[in-house]
Parts: structure tokens; sequence; C-alpha cells
């Protein structure tokens, strides 16, 4: 059964149990689905798949995919102080990010570890959209106490699709976005849909070439619809979030509550993970002054990390899911665990994301993962080989190259 399409309260349920809401798309989405497979998602119902992992996975990489972003919590930071507040409260300089541009950033508790990541739209003077995964208003509002900057969530207020795979361009220029093929990784575009404003920004979670509109929620399903008649002949699929999890394997992205979990929700000590550790030194800048966190980023930059996430080539084709790992001299001492596994059909490789101990991230250095089999009911652990390797795993050139301005 469906989750209520409707805030009112549950009678049947705790009081302190919200019933899921609906996306503008849902009836969309809900109309498409033939297995009737949906998660939860920042309170909203979400498509985990609509038909096969695989299929819609084949048309990230070879087609034209639509995935329901509007679940992303957005916040709107403006004032005179907009700018010295982002950069107190994020490790990347804000005063670099231009009118029209978007910018990936994590911020950090004081001790240096992560309390999230997300992206950073600069709409115009003193006027920014944050998205990230999680809800993030309480840490927002307590970084923003001394700065004239009003911060409030507009989640709501904004639907959104993430339009991804080779031939998206095509499709949007179909659609009528004329000019979209100039539009440059990481920035943003205003164009027309319909007759529909919508403001574009090249840039996505899969990868590959790919681009997020963001629209009123009024204006949603007339902009699928559009979408999706502009897009017929070009193979356009509604996709979920396991095929576009695979692909954000592929592309060495990071997922939350997957790869890392926020400092605010950990328990155990050792659990938090700084961007260093994260693979993320390089949203760390010292030279722009005090951010929260840099004290302690500086010093174990100094040091150096303990650990280190890093991409990993398995042997075989078995995803090593939660896999432990030892270190290949003697094959008992355990020095990580995978975070990440799939099997890539694109790169034909066994890859997955590792959090590992130091020394042994080094690219290149071997190890062993201990891969657990169900076979006939019955569990068998198997050793395989892995190497330590670069991330992302698969970079096409067209994910930053400029799409031809003719289709």
């Amino acid at each position: 059964m469906m989750p209520e399409d409707t805030r009112a309260a549950d009678t049947a349920a705790p009081h302190f149990r919200q019933p899921l809401l609906r996306t503008p798309f849902h009836a969309r989405a809900r109309d498409l689905s033939q297995v009737d497979s949906f998660v939860a998602w920042a309170g909203y119902t979400t498509v985990d798949v609509f038909t096969t992992m695989e299929q819609e996975y084949f048309a990230i990489r070879n087609a034209t995919t639509l995935y329901d972003l509007t679940p992303m919590v957005k916040y709107r930071i403006a004032g005179p102080d907009a700018v010295p507040y982002l950069n107190r409260l994020v490790t990347r300089d804000m005063a670099k990010l231009t009118p029209d541009r978007v910018a990936y950033c994590v911020w950090c508790n004081d001790a240096g570890h992560l309390i999230d990541d997300g992206t950073v739209f600069r709409l115009g003077e003193g006027d920014y959209r944050l998205c990230t995964a999680d809800r993030q208003i309480d840490w927002l509002l307590d970084s923003a106490i001394g700065f004239d900057v009003s911060v409030s969530e507009v989640t709501e207020e904004i639907a959104a699709l993430a339009v991804q795979g080779p031939t998206s361009c095509a499709v949007l220029k179909a659609a009528g976005l004329a000019g979209i093929e100039k539009l440059k990784p990481f920035e943003i575009g205003y164009f027309a849909l319909g007759g529909r404003p919508v403001t574009v920004s090249r840039t996505g979670f899969t990868g590959d070439l790919g681009y997020e509109l963001w629209m009123p929620p009024q204006a949603a399903e007339a902009n699928w619809d559009e979408l999706m008649a502009a897009g017929r002949s070009r193979g356009i699929r509604a996709i979920g979030s396991q095929a576009l999890n695979m692909a954000r394997i592929e592309a060495g992205f990071l997922s939350p509550h997957v790869d890392f979990v926020s400092a605010e929700h950990t328990i155990r000590v050792g659990r938090d993970r700084s961007p260093l550790e994260l693979g993320l030194a390089w949203l760390v800048d010292f030279q722009k002054g005090h951010f929260t966190g840099r004290r302690a980023l500086l010093a174990e930059h100094r040091s150096g990390p303990r650990r280190r996430l890093v991409g990993l080539d398995i042997a075989g084709n078995k995803p090593a899911h939660n896999a432990l790992l030892y270190a290949a001299d003697d094959g008992k001492r355990e020095i990580g665990s995978v975070t990440s596994a799939t099997w890539s059909p694109t790169c034909k490789r066994n890859i997955a994301l590792a959090m590992v101990d130091a020394p042994y991230f080094q690219t290149g250095r071997t190890v062993w993962a201990e891969i657990y089999l169900n076979r006939e009911l019955v569990w068998e652990r198997r050793m395989s080989r892995a190497e330590v390797v670069e991330r992302p795993f698969f970079a096409p050139s067209r994910r930053r190259a400029t799409p031809p301005g003719e289709f």
C-alpha cells in the first residue's frame, strides 16, 4: 500500500509517525512503476525501481533518464553576509563562486568531522541555494548566529528532475531548450520548457553528461510530459534509486549513510570521518581564513590521515558488499571495510569504495576482501584479491565536453 498523500494525522498510527509526502511527479512515476518498489527519502516516498535495475542502469549510460530529485533538501541563504556565512560554514572558498555557478562542498564540526555534503548554487548577489540529502536546519541556523543572513528551507517550493545520460542534451534541445548545449559543467542557465520557466544546472550524480532541472511544483507534471515526448525516439526512461546507485559508484561519488555517517549521528567513537579521510582534501581551502573545523583539519593535514576512502578493483564478479579487508602480507590483519560495491557492466570490473587504514590506502597496494556468498542457502566465505585504484572508475569525456549544437 502506498503512503498517504496528505499531511493529515494518521489516526491509526502513533502521534509521532508522520505519513510520507508525495512529490509533484509522483502520479507520473506511479503510472510507470511495474514492480511497486518505493523507498523513503527525506520525508517523501520515491521510486526504488521502476522495471528492473539493469534496464534503468543501461539507460543512464546509453540514452536519457529522468530521476525525481524533489526530496533533495533545499535551503535559501540570503543577505549581506551570505558569503562570510558560507565561508565560515563550509571548507571551500565560496568567495570564488561566481554568479550562476554551482559548487560541491562539505561542512564539518569543530573536530573536523564531516556533518554533511551538498551543492551551493549562486543565484544572485547575496542569494544562494544549498542542496543536501538530509535536513540540516538546526546546524545552519546555529552557524548563522552573528551574521546578517537569513536561512530558510524551501524544499516544497521547488520541484526538481535529473535528466542524465549521453543523449540528455539532445532531448532537452528537442524539448525546446535552445542553447542548452552551451551550458558548461557546474553552470546555471535559464530556459523555457513548453513556455514555462525552468532553471537548469549542468550537474548530476551519475558521472555522465547530464543536467538538473529546477521548477515550480505546479509545472512538474507538464514538464515531465514534455520531456517524455521529446525523448521518446531517444529511449528516455524514468529510473529509481537502485540504478542511480550503480552509476554513482562507478563515478566514485559518496553517498551519506553509506560511505559516511554525519558526525551528528555517529554513536561509536571513531566512526566520524573527515574530508581528508574521504578523499575530499581538494575541497578544503586553508588559505581562505577561519572556518569551522579548520584547526583540527590543519593538524590532520600535517600528520596525515589515519585512514582513507579508496577505490578497489576486486577479482571475480561477486560484489563485495560490506566486506572486511585484510593486509595482503598475512591475510589476517584487518585493515578496513567496503562501504559501497557493485559489478560495473560498463567497466566490466568488480568495483568498490572502501575505508582503508594507513599505509594500505596507497594506490597499487594489494589487499584481501572477505566476501560471503549464499549458495543454495549455505553461506560460503571467499577471500578475493583486490587492488587499491584511483577513482572515478568511469569518467567519459562527454561528462565535461561541449555537446554538439545540432541534432
